[in-house]
């Protein structure tokens, strides 16, 4: 009987389960609304179609291509670039310290991988190092920063090593975005922009201030417009953030003297924070255009200046002549932070205990690369000026053949490693692209993809005026690679026009 009873009631509690319908905790209704409103176009819908395109290409399946080029992102050693062979000699003796026994590495590159596995915990790049950074390499960034800046001081504790500049970035975010409603954190970044900024302001939900670049002068920065924009926001937010990458990304242009100078001007008068993404610091290729660090400049414009502008500035490995995206180093700079919000933001980086090792290591090389008399340096002198001067190179040819196309402009490529052209899309695709609810330029670029196998970004993923269309493409395909592309441009931009007319 009492068996009887415990059947009878397992199988009432099982029947009852069985129709109770599933209601997940997390749904798209429940989650961080914020994160919703994130958006990244540098990996959004054109890239995830560019897999399924290789994949279908590696399947059999037929198309007007025989690959797809992927000039979306600016990751150098995907597009072919080779890496430093210094860096990656130094990185294997590290990663593998039996190898400093092989006579075949040269001896400068086991002295520095010695001087690195000395700085780690129990001689192993496998160990976590202090939240801030392997105090040795924040030591080296500092000495770098005071060659690159003609003597200029620098701090190694104003030094932070990162994930990748981005983190660095997001960092700083988090410590400005406070308020609500009308007394909520404002950031001011330039239009177009480099789709990070919009993202992390999104998920931190703090209000997003455009100021526009002038695309009739070469993407340049107007002071008047930046006045305008923070004018508007007042009005709605509390601006307090200051953001510039110079050189641009993906516009290219690079700032003058100048146009620094003015801009530090602006956010002293406004009393602005200032964020400079300076990732690009080495890739300058235009005759008279020179880089100039916001450190640099701040300094040299008296104690007015560099004893009250608040700056965080940021480098990485993943840009210039390394191309070293995968390792993720990099670092930033703070400049007149309150002792009681560095002593936050110490605190803060130690929750994510400590930036890759490989990456800090790497980072190390960059700013301290071999020197006159040792033995790799004529090699790495060698192999940095000519990845340098392909670039430069390939921003002249890029230019020169997308201005031949017919309702294709393209400014000078001063800079970074992008051009952002200005392109015409006739007002029949308008239409077609209104009516399936896309960009015009993402329809554009999306039917580029289809027929030609050329992976691109949309200038709408990265801001624009209305009523004009860009698209972003990278400069990095190898020569031979990046003539197919641009011809497979012009050849699609015409029939295109030609479609649509």
């Amino acid at each position: 009987m009492l068996c009887c009873c415990f059947f009878m009631l397992h199988f009432v509690c099982r029947s009852s389960c069985e129709n109770v319908k599933f209601e997940p905790v997390l749904t798209i209704d429940t989650m961080n609304p914020t994160v919703k409103k994130v958006e990244y176009a540098v990996r959004g819908p054109i890239v995830q179609r560019a897999v399924e395109l290789e994949r279908e290409l590696s399947e059999g399946m037929k198309k007007p291509f025989a690959e797809v080029i992927k000039a979306n992102i600016g990751d150098a050693h995907a597009m072919g670039q080779q890496p430093i062979t210094f860096f990656r000699q130094v990185l294997a003796l590290c990663s593998y310290p039996e190898l400093l026994n092989d006579s075949t590495f040269p001896e400068d590159a086991k002295s520095r991988a010695h001087r690195i596995l000395q700085s780690c915990g129990g001689n192993s790049m496998g160990s976590y190092s202090a939240s801030q950074g392997i105090d040795s390499v924040r030591q080296d960034v500092a000495r770098y920063i005071e060659r690159r800046d003609g003597g200029v001081p620098c701090d190694p504790d104003d030094i932070y090593l990162t994930t990748g500049a981005s983190d660095g970035i997001v960092t700083m975010l988090k410590l400005l975005v406070c308020g609500e409603g009308a007394a909520r954190t404002g950031v001011m970044i330039s239009i177009p922009q480099y789709p990070l900024y919009s993202a992390a302001l999104a998920e931190l939900g703090a209000v997003q201030i455009n100021y526009y670049l002038n695309e009739e002068t070469c993407w340049s920065l107007d002071i008047g417009e930046l006045q305008r924009a923070l004018d508007e926001a007042r009005q709605y937010c509390n601006p307090r953030a200051l953001c510039i990458i110079n050189p641009g990304n993906p516009t290219g242009q690079v700032q003058s003297r100048e146009c620094i100078e003015d801009v530090i001007r602006f956010a002293a008068k406004e009393r602005l924070f200032l964020m400079a993404d300076e990732v690009y610091q080495d890739n300058v290729y235009a005759e008279g255009c020179q880089f100039h660090s916001f450190k640099k400049v701040l300094f040299e414009m008296g104690p007015e200046y560099s004893n009250t502008v608040e700056l965080a500035s940021f480098h990485s490995t993943s840009k210039c002549y390394m191309g070293e995206c995968g390792f993720r180093g990099g670092y930033m700079e703070i400049i007149n932070m309150d002792d009681e919000v560095k002593a936050q933001l110490t605190k803060l980086v130690s929750v994510r205990l400590c930036p890759p090792v490989p990456g800090q290591a790497l980072m190390d090389l960059v700013v301290n690369p071999p020197q006159p008399g040792e033995p790799s340096y004529d090699n790495f002198i060698k192999e940095r000026t000519a990845t340098l001067s392909a670039l430069a190179q390939k921003a002249k040819l890029t230019e020169q053949v997308l201005n031949t196309v017919q309702g294709i402009s393209c400014n000078p490529v001063q800079g970074a490693m992008y051009s952002f052209p200005r392109i015409t899309i006739p007002e029949k695709a308008i239409k077609e692209a209104t009516d399936k609810g896309q960009q015009p330029d993402m329809f554009y670029c999306m039917k580029m993809l289809e027929e030609t196998g050329i992976c691109l970004v949309p200038g709408s993923g990265f801001g624009q005026k209305d009523g004009t269309y860009h698209f972003r493409m990278t400069i990095l395909p190898p020569n031979d690679k990046l003539q197919i592309l641009l011809n497979k441009v012009k050849e699609f931009h015409q029939r295109f026009t030609q479609q649509y007319s």
